[in-house]
């Protein structure tokens, strides 16, 4: 019983070294590292989460297996299964790492991470880590990767619509077609902004706060519209109708002026693209132009509309300045009257 009294030692020794690296030490050094704002810090403390206590207790037991007196063979499978437990952690922290950086490239690329490309990266170190941990405990990885080949074929042939979404996602996201974060319409109707591109689906979040989920394969060869390609910058139409009676420079200028008050508001980086109108029909009440005036994103139209036609409004009732509604004028003949006279008499 005596010889034991080490082994449990070194077992409680990596449970409290692993309770007070996680609660105290890691807590410190992550508070300390985030207040110094260094890029990706919090990526490394995420993936870092609960390692300091598996670590250390995966220590105390080694070297409880090392000082104890159990049989040689007993010992060798211990150390094996330990040495298994810390390549997979090790594997799981780097799964995490790369997918945390990769999205953290893409953000700063393209302003939102995909989980395709993410999800891609952690699969590709888990199937790395698990080679080499075959490898380390003296599998030979040869014929796995053989059979995993023949294998693949008949996979591939019996999940041949997962694979062509999976692929219709990489196209969609190499060909940068569609990117997370813009703005689409689909020939279906739906539209709404696109938060997410996985394996499987592309997911577009609506207005209305609805989401839609398009398999990537249809989302690949469907017909839609970008209002994000080439740029999120639009041109916002209005159309307007003025009276006869008005003065055509005036109703420019007042126009114009109010445009500015809607881009200042809205889009003031937009500024030096300056809002102009053209007039085009004389229709049957009202001699008719449109504005054109830049907004910063698609779903900026919806504010500047609402702004422009208050403020339009407003500012030509100040300038006496008229919007015209039909008016249908009817004229009746005498002789009608007297017939209508007679065939009541």
């Amino acid at each position: 019983m005596v010889e034991w009294i080490t082994p449990i030692w070194f077992i409680l020794a990596g449970f409290v070294a692993g309770i007070i690296g996680e609660k105290v030490i890691f807590k410190k050094l992550e508070t300390f590292v985030t207040n110094k704002r260094i890029v990706g810090s919090k990526i490394i403390f995420r993936s870092l989460h609960r390692m300091t206590f598996i670590w250390f207790v995966i220590a105390g037991f080694f070297w409880a297996v090392l000082s104890s007196p159990i049989k040689p063979d007993v010992a060798i499978v211990l150390q094996k299964i330990l040495t298994i437990a810390l390549l997979f952690s090790v594997t799981l922290v780097l799964a995490r790492l790369t997918g945390g950086f990769v999205n953290l490239y893409i953000r700063r690329a393209e302003g939102v991470p995909t989980s395709l490309i993410s999800n891609l990266a952690k699969a590709t170190i888990f199937v790395l880590g698990t080679l080499i941990i075959l490898q380390t405990v003296g599998v030979q990885i040869t014929p796995i990767i053989t059979t995993l080949g023949i294998g693949g074929i008949a996979v591939g042939l019996a999940l041949q619509d997962t694979l062509a979404n999976l692929f219709s996602g990489f196209y969609l996201i190499i060909s940068k077609q569609v990117r997370t974060g813009d703005y689409v319409k689909l020939d279906a109707g739906h539209e709404g902004y696109v938060i997410d591109i996985s394996w499987r689906n592309t997911t577009i979040k609506e207005i209305s706060n609805n989401v839609v989920i398009v398999p990537n394969s249809k989302l690949s060869s469907a017909i839609f519209t970008n209002y994000h390609l080439p740029a999120k910058e639009i041109t916002l139409t209005m159309n307007v109708g003025v009276s006869y009676d008005s003065d055509l420079e005036e109703v420019e200028r007042v126009t114009v002026e109010v445009a500015k008050e809607v881009m200042q508001e809205i889009a003031p980086e937009l500024k030096q693209n300056e809002p102009y109108i053209r007039f085009h029909t004389f229709n049957d009440f009202s001699i008719d132009f449109t504005l054109y005036m830049r907004v910063s994103e698609y779903f900026d139209q919806r504010i500047g509309k609402h702004l422009f036609v208050k403020k339009l409004h407003k500012r030509y009732q100040q300038a006496g300045i008229q919007i015209p509604f039909p008016i249908r004028e009817v004229y009746v003949p005498n002789n009608v009257n007297k017939n209508s006279a007679l065939n009541l008499d």
